[in-house]
């Protein structure tokens, strides 16, 4: 519970819930359908890329700029932070994601609000299809960042933000279609609280967890094994306070960034 007491974990927690805002805000406003014709899939890719790779520059070196409950999910699989944390931060995620699309809604024209929950699936896509297809969209974007954040990597090849940015847009191009490219549960419930339309809304919590834990599975213990020992990654989860020589003195009650939040 030292973390509590750390100005650090909270300055993290309202990067996230701040960054979230922004995320939503940002994203789901260049999505809203203004005009007769179907809305074009890469304005809508490239919308979420551009907003998620901007808040990683922004935020990144503070929280790690999660802004999404599958990916801090992931880092909770791979014994990466403390279950208190995580659950602060998936908070403070569902927070500002509500936040986010309460303000779009507030400024957004009443023909066009209808238009808030992107997230649905094509007429002929079964909820065990989208499930599918969420899952996989999101494992691939959590390798990505799992890749670009790994601090044991010789050498980062070109920006973390805009590899993160990238991989998120690449998950839209190819899951709009199907599913309108979930692939973060905030994301998907603010709208949802918003329009109060819940249909099927449990695929996009389902199937970005599931991805979320498989990415940090298939990471962390098979394609670049972190060698921690059971007590080690015990110790991390119930957020024990470092002692090693990068820990701060004591006084000072501010704990050690995570090394997979430094961009």
């Amino acid at each position: 519970m030292w973390e509590l007491q750390s100005a650090s974990f909270w300055r993290a927690i309202f990067a996230e819930f701040f960054a979230t805002l922004f995320y939503v805000f940002l994203g789901l406003g260049a999505s809203l359908h203004w005009g007769p014709g179907p809305l074009p899939v890469l304005q809508v890719a490239l919308a979420f890329g551009l907003a998620l790779a901007t808040l990683v520059q922004a935020v990144g070196h503070i929280s790690g700029a999660h802004v999404n409950p599958a990916v801090t999910f992931a880092f909770l699989v791979g014994s990466q932070m403390s279950l208190l944390r995580a659950f602060g931060y998936m908070a403070a995620q569902l927070l500002g994601a509500v936040v986010g699309a309460a303000m779009l809604y507030s400024v957004t024209p009443p023909a066009v609000r209808g238009n808030l929950a992107l997230n649905t699936l094509h007429p002929g896509v079964s909820v065990g299809q989208a499930t599918a297809v969420e899952i996989f969209l999101t494992l691939q974007f959590v390798l990505c960042i799992l890749a670009t954040y790994d601090e044991r990597r010789n050498g980062r090849l070109g920006s973390v933000a805009l590899a993160i940015g990238f991989s998120l847009t690449l998950g839209h191009l190819f899951g709009m279609h199907y599913t309108g490219a979930g692939m973060n549960p905030a994301r998907s419930f603010a709208p949802a609280i918003l329009t109060r339309n819940f249909t099927n809304h449990w695929v996009y919590w389902v199937g970005p967890i599931i991805g979320g834990g498989l990415g940090s599975l298939l990471y962390d213990f098979l394609l670049f094994p972190r060698l921690k020992s059971a007590s080690e990654r015990l110790s991390i989860l119930k957020g024990t306070r470092p002692r090693d020589s990068t820990a701060q003195p004591e006084g000072t009650g501010e704990p050690v960034e995570l090394k997979t939040q430094a961009l």
